[in-house]
């Protein structure tokens, strides 16, 4: 059995090194659904289904768990998902199988709160707001996933979302690091004139962001702390395994990569991020 990772493209590898490196045992299973990215463009139905596509496949490679390293799929489609169509799925399979996205574990992070916690709701004036900037696709800025799940938990947090259409596909296709940094610092000032200010924390809130985190910090003013998904969801994971023995990691420490897209080497920026040449499987 394997642990599944899927996202529309190469951005869920920053999860999936998280992942590694705190499960150096579990056996992993990549697939990049790169024949159709980016998701962040497309209509909610399209995203769910293929969403259900790609986990149907990761499940057909003897994954138990199936991880959506995707904020588009795990904003528009983790709950549809779990709830009309796992059920039956499982039954169909006749093993225990499930999904788990990564919003929950980010938001978790940001507020400092268990999900299951909602705010106390009394009027009381708040004296300092946290101003929290989400860089994310378009699909998940409409969405409003982060502005309506923070504010449940935290009402000294306001959230601002700065829809970055071109950043996720630039990073497949390699772009290079002037035209990355141009992009970043753009949206950075767009943000930042929008609140009145330089924002005081920042999540990356599309998976692809994370390789270039550096160029983020770097436009941000100087000290901004950001809410890193990999590690939150490495943590989440790990916490979930330990009470769901049903969901086997496997031992073997295997790690393979799939794509729907051209298989073969990854961009060279892809690959300085990994930390190695990387090749994909046709699946």
């Amino acid at each position: 059995m394997a642990i599944g990772i899927f996202d529309s493209g190469v951005g869920g590898l920053s999860v999936h090194r998280a992942l590694v490196e705190r499960l150096p045992s579990a056996d992993f299973v990549y697939l990049a659904d790169q024949a159709n990215a980016p998701y962040g463009g497309r209509e909610g139905e399209n995203i769910v289904d293929l969403t259900r596509a790609g986990c149907e496949r990761l499940f057909a490679e003897d994954c138990d768990l199936v991880v959506l390293a995707c904020n588009t799929a795990s904003g528009i489609a983790l709950r549809r998902l779990q709830q009309t169509w796992l059920p039956g799925y499982r039954k169909q399979l006749g093993r225990p199988v499930n999904i788990l996205g990564i919003i929950v574990p980010t938001i978790e992070a940001a507020t400092g709160l268990p999900w299951e916690h909602e705010a106390d709701r009394r009027g009381d004036k708040i004296e300092k707001l946290d101003v929290l900037a989400v860089f994310s696709t378009p699909a998940t800025a409409r969405s409003r996933v982060y502005e309506i799940e923070i504010d449940k938990r935290r009402q000294d947090v306001a959230v601002f979302s700065e829809a970055c259409p071109d950043l996720a596909p630039m990073i497949e296709a390699g772009a290079g690091d002037a035209e990355l940094a141009a992009a970043i610092k753009g949206h950075v000032e767009a943000i930042s004139r929008r609140i009145g200010r330089a924002p005081d924390r920042a999540i990356l809130g599309c998976t692809h962001y994370e390789i270039v985190a550096d160029m983020f910090r770097a436009a941000l003013k100087p000290g901004t702390p950001l809410i890193h998904q990999p590690g939150a969801t490495a943590d989440a994971l790990e916490g979930y395994l330990a009470k769901h023995p049903e969901y086997r990691a496997g031992k073997g420490g295997s790690r393979r990569f799939l794509t729907t897209g051209k298989p073969g080497a990854q961009s060279s920026l892809v690959e300085t991020f990994w930390g190695g040449p990387l090749s994909f499987e046709k699946a």
